[in-house]
């Protein structure tokens, strides 16, 4: 046998790898392949076309071809058996068996054949052979890494090296020009470290911390300072003596010489409050009321509610000091499942009397300015649970059914009228695919999520005009079990507890601030199991 070459071309004569074994110019290799698509008959079952000088023998793979070119003295039988092998070997590299899969794992493709073919001759190999020869490590590869781990080692100790010799040569300057005595002994990242040290910020939500107040922890948080603190305009150098935080210029040269070999280099940044906060919109009004109520719920497949939790929170951010001596009046709705709890700091016969939130000494400010947590402080917070599926306001059924090699699965989602709900996302996980599910129906958008085998339906808006919807597809066979849990995402403007902050009332006196109230319901945790 005398195999010319090895091929898979698509069904248009598109040609996406070649091998050829024996010695053959380009043009001649080129104008075999271009003239096999034109061979091939449709409706014939043969796996071979001859030509007055070459045999094709060839083999359908989905939408491609696997193809031999062989002389006519070989034996088709061996031929035939190569073919058979070949066919086992491109699945194993390319396991999406189109143009683009096959394209992309090309090479592993031609290392693969050149296994089984040597010299236009069938090599006695299995498709496990052929995967360990391929697989094998090189000892020369290993010393190659270990020659150049050791360069980058040493260049890393040269850094360090010189970096020290800068900063040295850096404070004996400084001590020459004179300067700041108890600086001078301190480098970048130190007095990066101690600036760092000086900016005060509240934290804590509200609840289960002494700190959510910042009333007995923290003095910053309040108008008044403590004394004795230097002001920024204090602790600045004077202009000239030119005290610069960060890496000097060589320091950089020398990163870059690594980055240039392709050594990767991590830097310490000291973290921005800003970074932290970008999730967060920007406040502008000069009191901003969050309420926000968390949804964890589960449901059982065949019907039913195994868990239903609400749990919500009021919190208050204040821009200005002077807005800080204020009580937030609120209005509850008429659900009566719900209880709600004020913060330790707060005066609760007044929330409970007149359903005003206040703290418990008037005369101190509540904490302001961005510098507090994202969500503000906590004044508020309430809890709900429920078995009653009326509450629910997104139900799932899912139906899988087999028939023949395939399951067809219908997905129905039920919305109750409490709620318009934004951005659904509903999550269904699928058995292992080579190729993305059939989609034939849906209301919405689907994507196919390979990497972790999932299918995501969304919805921008449910609202009054699309209550209920509705989504088909087919799989390879699957057990019912696979397609759950089904996860679900949402978010709506409306909350069950109908909390109103209905004034601001200053303590002392002048008009209320202008203040602004959020309000939004997501999930965290909410699935179908």
């Amino acid at each position: 046998m005398v195999c010319l070459a090895a091929s898979i071309i698509s069904k248009s004569g598109k040609v996406l790898v070649s091998r050829q074994f024996v010695e053959m110019s380009r043009i001649r290799i080129e104008g075999l392949l271009a003239a096999f698509p034109k061979l091939v008959g449709t409706g014939k079952q043969h796996t071979y076309v001859e030509t007055e000088n070459v045999r094709y023998v060839y083999q359908p793979i989905e939408a491609l071809y696997l193809l031999l070119v062989t002389n006519k003295q070989s034996n088709i039988l061996e031929d035939l058996e190569t073919l058979r092998l070949l066919s086992k070997l491109v699945p194993e590299y390319s396991y999406s068996l189109d143009e683009e899969g096959i394209c992309r794992h090309a090479f592993e493709l031609i290392f693969a054949f050149d296994e089984v073919i040597a010299l236009g001759h069938t090599e006695n190999v299995t498709v496990a052979q052929v995967k360990q020869y391929c697989e094998m490590e090189s000892h020369e590869e290993k010393l190659h890494k270990l020659v150049m781990q050791s360069k980058i080692n040493d260049t890393k100790d040269v850094m360090k090296r010189k970096a020290s010799e800068i900063d040295k040569s850096k404070i004996e300057k400084r001590g020459d020009k004179g300067g700041f005595g108890p600086l001078q002994s301190m480098g970048s990242g130190r007095v990066e470290n101690s600036f760092s040290d000086m900016s005060i910020s509240s934290s804590g939500t509200g609840f289960g911390s002494g700190s959510g107040f910042g009333l007995t922890t923290d003095p910053d948080s309040f108008s008044t300072k403590p004394k004795g603190r230097p002001t920024s305009s204090a602790t600045a150098p004077p202009k000239g003596l030119g005290m610069k935080l960060g890496k000097s210029q060589r320091t950089n040269q020398f990163l870059e010489s690594l980055k240039a070999e392709g050594e990767v280099i991590v830097e310490d940044v000291q973290p921005k409050l800003s970074q932290s906060r970008s999730a967060a919109p920007p406040l502008t009004d000069p009191i901003t009321l969050t309420v926000e109520e968390k949804l964890n719920v589960t449901l059982k497949r065949d019907g039913g509610v195994s868990n239903f939790d609400v749990q919500g929170t009021l919190s208050l951010q204040i821009l200005n000091q002077e807005d800080g001596n204020i009580q937030v009046q609120v209005q509850t709705g008429d659900n009566q499942a719900i209880s709600f709890k004020t913060h330790p700091n707060m005066n609760k016969e007044l929330f409970a009397n007149e359903n005003i939130l206040g703290l418990k000494d008037p005369n101190r400010p509540f904490p302001t300015g961005q510098a507090s947590d994202a969500g503000g402080v906590g004044l508020l917070k309430w809890r709900m649970q429920s078995t009653d599926e009326s509450m629910v306001p997104l139900t799932i059924n899912c139906w899988p059914s087999s028939s023949g090699n395939e399951t067809y699965v219908s997905i129905e989602y039920e919305a109750s009228s409490m709620f318009d709900l934004r951005n659904v996302v509903i999550s269904v996980p699928l058995p292992a695919l080579r190729d993305a599910p059939s989609v034939s129906q849906i209301d919405g958008e689907w994507r196919y999520d390979p990497r972790n085998s999932i299918l995501e339906w969304s919805v921008l808006l449910i609202d009054n005009s699309n209550r209920s919807g509705s989504m088909e597809f087919v799989v390879p066979q699957a057990d019912s079990s696979a397609f759950f849990p089904i996860s679900v995402r949402f978010m709506a403007t409306d909350t069950f507890s109908d909390l109103k902050v209905t004034n601001i009332i200053p303590l002392k006196g002048g008009n209320p601030p202008k203040h602004a109230q959020r309000t939004q319901l997501i999930t965290e945790n909410y699935q179908v199991a």
